[in-house]
């Protein structure tokens, strides 16, 4: 099997990153698997863990256009994809864009939306494209949502159904900061956010989007995927398994993570390392499997019973 070269600008991109959320590797390579996959991501943390920061900062290192969105009970889906507003000296409506129409868009604390504007992005997440007034417009390539939320906050939230959970790649943590970064936080040691830089072009992002197409993935490995997918339909603590598009993700991620280690082949650690971002959210779990832990951790346990009980190619 070949080794690919790093792409020196995907090193460079985790090394700003890693400056605006010190000590949380795994969240910011998980950030970028994202990015490359072409998937969207979800950041689900309490309040104050840096989730808003680590989107915004991989959204201004890519030089693209980027919106944010700051999610309340009282947005409209108008607010979201754009109105059209009459115009009598012309007697013809204008379309007026909304957020949605952008590289990335950062949808902060989505949660607080109600159904009916969070339903708004179901079409731009699946086909990046919106329909309005009987038109159907493409959205940007690349494009992008990171949307953030607090799973410990229910009042005046609104959960997000299956259909959009099952829309993100991926659903990551970033967890309390080490006393050391702490203080190199309240020091004022990290970067802020607004002071990056882009180190990354538009199409230089889809060149590396399709290098991750080129990915070579033995059909052991197929197999070995199908069979988790599968494992979560079956669990007795699963009551709605992994969907196809679940399927179609995970094996894109892992392609992804190859990529981002220089490998121009899969091997069994790939799909087993992302198995819990990609699957967990996408588990409706019986109220014995979830009973006394949050939704996250009681998937993270089913998804690790399945590991372990699945048979991995040689």
């Amino acid at each position: 099997m070949k080794q690919l070269a790093k792409t020196p600008v995907l090193a460079d991109l985790k090394g700003a990153l890693s400056q605006v959320l010190l000590g949380k590797e795994e969240a910011v390579r998980l950030t970028l698997v994202c990015l490359i996959a072409r998937g969207h991501l979800l950041i689900e943390d309490v309040p104050g863990v840096g989730k808003t920061s680590l989107a915004e900062s991989m959204a201004r290192l890519v030089d693209g256009t980027f919106r944010r969105l700051q999610c309340t009970s009282d947005l409209l889906p108008g607010d979201i994809i754009g109105v059209s507003i009459y115009r009598p000296q012309h007697q013809e409506f204008e379309f007026r864009p909304g957020p949605v129409f952008a590289n990335f868009l950062l949808a902060d604390e989505i949660n607080r939306a109600t159904p009916k504007t969070q339903s708004a992005l179901l079409e731009a997440m699946s086909e990046d494209q919106v329909s309005v007034d009987g038109r159907t417009m493409p959205l940007p390539d690349p494009f992008m949502v990171i949307a953030t939320q607090n799973p410990t906050e229910q009042q005046g939230t609104y959960p997000l159904p299956e259909s959009q959970l099952d829309r993100f790649l991926m659903r990551i943590e970033i967890g309390y900061p080490s006393h050391q970064q702490e203080r190199a936080i309240l020091r004022g040691e990290i970067l802020k956010p607004q002071k990056l830089s882009p180190l990354l072009g538009c199409e230089e992002l889809k060149a590396i989007q399709r290098e991750v197409d080129q990915v070579h993935v033995d059909p052991d490995l197929v197999t070995y995927l199908l069979s988790l997918v599968e494992r979560t339909r079956t669990h007795e603590g699963v009551t709605l398994g992994v969907s196809p598009r679940g399927g179609q993700a995970l094996y894109r991620a892992a392609q992804a993570s190859a990529l981002l280690d220089g490998r121009a082949f899969l091997i069994p650690d790939d799909i087993k390392q992302l198995a819990v971002p990609v699957f967990s959210h996408r588990l409706r779990l019986t109220a014995q499997a979830s009973f006394g832990h949050a939704h996250a951790e009681a998937a993270r346990k089913v998804i690790e019973q399945i590991l372990a009980s699945a048979e991995v190619p040689a």
